[in-house]
């Protein structure tokens, strides 16, 4: 993170959108582009906390979402259930 910022928002909202895309410009399968915006979805919880941002707010599912198949739906619920896992004893502090 760059020390050289003056002012920190007290709310950042983030939504989420183009992970399939970036991995199909790849030529990867679309899981692959949901675990690169899960790791950037950490990086950006980091660097909250290390800036003091009071409030994040990630828009990562949408009501459309649910269309989408079955496999890639639980692929993504695992995705979040592993970051809550792995991120909300540090989230708490």
């Amino acid at each position: 993170m760059s020390s050289s910022i003056k002012t920190v928002p007290r709310h950042i909202a983030i939504i989420m959108d183009g992970n399939g895309r970036w991995a199909k410009s790849r030529g990867l399968p679309r899981i692959k582009g949901h675990e690169a915006g899960a790791q950037a979805v950490r990086e950006c919880v980091e660097g909250c906390g290390e800036l003091k941002v009071e409030y994040l707010t990630l828009y990562a599912f949408s009501a459309e979402n649910w269309q989408r198949p079955k496999a890639e739906i639980i692929a993504l619920m695992r995705l979040l259930e592993k970051f809550l896992k792995e991120k909300t004893p540090e989230l708490v502090e």
